[in-house]
């Protein structure tokens, strides 16, 4: 006799496999017809239900179903092009209901951790070398970049005609970015806009900076009220905390379809043709961003912290995934403090200051995109960038990264902030926004590393007698 759950699996083995062949059917008339509604109504059903069918085939655990909905984003990108883009909104919609608890969390846990220590001298002592670690860690990640891209030059074998077209295709997203970087307050208004005027302002329009600001001063203030003052507001934004924590569990649930949804759309569109043009740009920066995250994040964890490389890779790999897919640091601060307290075993108010100031500050893969970006666009234009040209991105790049928003494409906006600096033309960042998505992908991952690993390095010598 056959047993219910094998009689389960196969009936679920015919359906997948009959809504796969459905599928690509209704994707190839949708080709032919792409402004028919139905159709694309019945295709996104078809694709739902495979999703479904494939996520629930086995008890997989949630991290390893996203893995699979990575890879078959990948497939679904390159097979079915653009029209696998009807599946986008729900990418959009998993990235906006991550975004719409990153405010409460950070805000409610970072106040809890400040208020929590009762000892302002200890804050300080975080604080400045949370700092420290995330500029030294930018420093030289834009370093290892610059290094990497002279080593290489990319952008040498390009020929005229393909960075001419290559110009053409991009124009106008170059002059919306070159537009949008001219606005960029000076370094001290930067600075000075870390002081939020309306906080409840701050917290609708997202400024990270103002936020955590915010929420330490006051945490500070809560820790001078009396006793049973300052145990009713802790209680409180305690339950805050713990109601954004289990939203994080249920919205990662969908987290699977997002991920499938935003890599197939990415893949659709541009195809792998841009990425063939510009390899050895791609495969530079890629390199340059494997070498920073791999060596500096194993040396930190091996020779400054009680974990093991190993314990920490696989400890970070749920954030690594969503920062992968999201390319928002700030859309994976729920993720990163979940991996930090849990399986590195931070201590929470480590996690809830470091994680949401290193999203904001910690800029280490945006950096090093900076850097090699740089080299390619003067190498194309013809120009050679002396040394004090690149001493001028490293410094360039490193204050650039304080205080710009963790969300996907703001690395264009720093990047044409450092070719300021030097006088590379600006258009030149036309040349690199085909494969921009990409590498955004990859750069957030590298950021995202760097702050576990900072959270991982202060929790360590906090629990070694304060000794930071």
């Amino acid at each position: 006799m056959i047993k219910y759950h094998s009689l389960s699996a196969i009936v679920r083995s015919i359906i997948l496999v009959g809504s796969i062949i459905a599928t690509g059917s209704f994707l190839t008339l949708l080709t032919q017809s792409p402004d028919n509604t139905i159709l694309q109504i019945i295709t996104f059903l078809l694709i739902f239900v495979s999703l479904y069918l494939i996520f629930n085939f086995k008890d997989l655990k949630i991290y390893n179903k996203i893995f699979i909905g990575l890879a078959l984003g990948i497939i679904a990108g390159l097979v079915f092009g653009e029209q696998i883009q009807i599946f986008q909104p729900v990418g959009k919609a998993f990235i906006k209901l991550i975004k719409m608890i990153v405010i409460p969390l950070v805000f409610a846990s970072l106040l809890v951790g400040t208020a929590s220590m009762n000892n302002i001298k200890k804050l300080g002592k975080i604080g400045v070398r949370t700092f420290a670690f995330y500029i030294l860690s930018t420093a030289l990640a834009i370093t290892i970049g610059l290094i990497i891209a002279n080593t290489i030059k990319p952008g040498s074998s390009i020929p005229a005609e393909i960075q001419t077209e290559l110009r053409q295709d991009y124009e106008q997203e170059a002059g919306d970015n070159i537009s949008r970087a001219t606005d960029r307050p000076s370094t001290i208004d930067l600075l000075l806009n870390i002081i939020p005027e309306n906080p409840a302002q701050s917290m609708a329009d997202g400024k990270m900076l103002q936020i955590i600001f915010f929420a330490i001063i006051s945490g500070i203030a809560v820790t001078y009220l009396p006793e049973d003052k300052r145990k009713i507001i802790l209680t409180f934004f305690e339950g805050i905390t713990d109601i954004t924590i289990h939203m994080v569990h249920m919205i990662m649930k969908l987290a699977p379809y997002g991920v499938f949804a935003l890599v197939a759309s990415v893949i659709g569109e541009y195809g792998t043709t841009i990425i063939l043009t510009l390899l050895t740009y791609f495969i530079t920066t890629l390199l340059a961003l494997a070498v920073h995250v791999f060596f500096f994040n194993s040396v930190v964890i091996k020779f400054f912290t009680d974990l093991k490389v190993s314990e920490f890779w696989r400890g970070i790999y749920p954030a690594l995934l969503v920062a992968f897919s999201t390319s928002s640091s700030s859309a994976t601060i729920p993720v990163s403090i979940e991996c930090a307290e849990e399986n590195l075993k931070a201590k929470p108010e480590v996690a809830s200051f470091v994680l949401p100031l290193g999203a904001t500050v910690n800029m280490d893969g945006t950096a090093i995109f900076q850097g090699v970006s740089a080299v390619f666009i003067a190498t194309v234009y013809g120009m050679d960038l002396t040394l004090v040209d690149q001493l001028t991105i490293i410094f360039t790049a490193t204050l650039a990264s304080i205080g710009t928003a963790g969300a996907p494409q703001v690395g264009i906006i720093m990047l044409t902030l450092v070719l300021q600096s030097i006088g590379i033309p600006l258009e030149g960042i036309a040349l690199i926004l085909g494969v921009e998505r990409f590498l955004d992908m990859a750069r957030t991952t590298v950021n995202v590393t760097s702050d576990l690993s900072c959270t991982s390095l202060i929790s360590y010598r906090l629990d070694r007698g304060n000794r930071l």
